[in-house]
């Protein structure tokens, strides 16, 4: 009888020790994932405040990416501690197994808004473009970006139209970025003279024309100007069917100053052409009668 009794008061001593590790087991890991989440949390939150200052965003924007580490490490602690205690082991086997079913519903519900928080947090990190640049797409649209957030990217077109893209077709397109290092741009003005005109006064007439407009900049280097290299570029770049094509290298400040310029040129040189003999041709059209050739 005083056996038995020792034996009880044994395995009792031995429950006791047992629920004591597990209590120790659940408390420990819940302060190391305290703990993780604290110290990661600080570091997200100084890389997503340094990203979104270059994006020039708010940096509430990607706050969500800042929360969800709490949340990510406290649902890996759970699971440790479900997986290292046998009593919770199989409760918690049959608990992620419908958990499981149930996010992958979510999951595939999800699938795309989940995307393009993915490729927001790639914008965030990679910097394709900011606040505030003008970039243009493959599908000819182009515009100021004007809001980044982790879901989509508003862009205001020069119609002042809103264009809202989701991150994950925004993220694969290919983007013609004006604004990321330097804005200055070489604009590309083209005119087209008759095979009868004067090709040198043609070309003396764009370049005069382009370097006193108040938008054109000299970008020329110290050498380049001892060398004797002219302010604006003319070369002559096809014999077309009706015309020699010239084309004229202006640099500009940007791109809204490129287009104006472009244009204002377009009209100028128009009028030099017109006042000084330099023709813009036309199609011209031969028209023979079947009749007249066998007369």
């Amino acid at each position: 009888m005083k056996t038995l009794l020792i034996t009880y008061q044994i395995k009792g001593l031995m429950a006791d020790n047992q629920s004591l590790k597990y209590i120790i087991l659940i408390v420990g890991t819940l302060i190391l994932a305290g703990i993780l989440s604290l110290i990661l949390r600080r570091a997200i939150g100084l890389l997503i405040k340094k990203k979104a200052t270059h994006l020039k965003a708010e940096a509430t924007n990607f706050l969500f990416l800042k929360n969800s580490i709490t949340f990510i490490i406290f649902t890996g602690a759970f699971i440790f501690i479900f997986i290292e205690i046998p009593p919770l082991k199989s409760f918690g086997t049959a608990l992620f197994a419908g958990a499981g079913i149930i996010a992958a519903i979510i999951g595939f519900a999800s699938q795309k808004a989940f995307s393009n928080i993915i490729s927001g947090i790639f914008l965030l990190l990679f910097k394709p473009f900011r606040i505030g640049d003008i970039i243009e797409m493959s599908d000819a649209k182009k515009g100021i970006v004007e809001e980044i957030t982790l879901r989509h990217t508003i862009i205001k077109d020069f119609e002042n139209r809103r264009v809202i893209i989701p991150n994950s077709i925004i993220s694969e397109e290919r983007i013609e970025n004006s604004s990321i290092t330097d804005e200055k741009i070489k604009k590309w003005v083209e005119f087209g003279i008759s095979y009868d005109s004067n090709v040198n006064h043609a070309i003396k007439i764009i370049q005069e024309e382009a370097e006193k407009h108040p938008y054109f900049t000299d970008q020329r280097t110290d050498k380049e100007i001892k060398a004797g290299i002219p302010k604006i570029i003319v070369r002559m770049i096809a014999h077309g069917d009706f015309s020699i094509q010239l084309r004229a290298y202006v640099w500009t400040n940007n791109n809204n100053d490129a287009f104006v310029l472009s244009c204002d040129l377009l009209k100028s040189v128009k009028y030099r052409f017109d006042n000084e003999g330099i023709e813009i041709p036309f199609p011209y059209r031969t028209i023979v009668y079947k009749k007249d050739i066998q007369n």
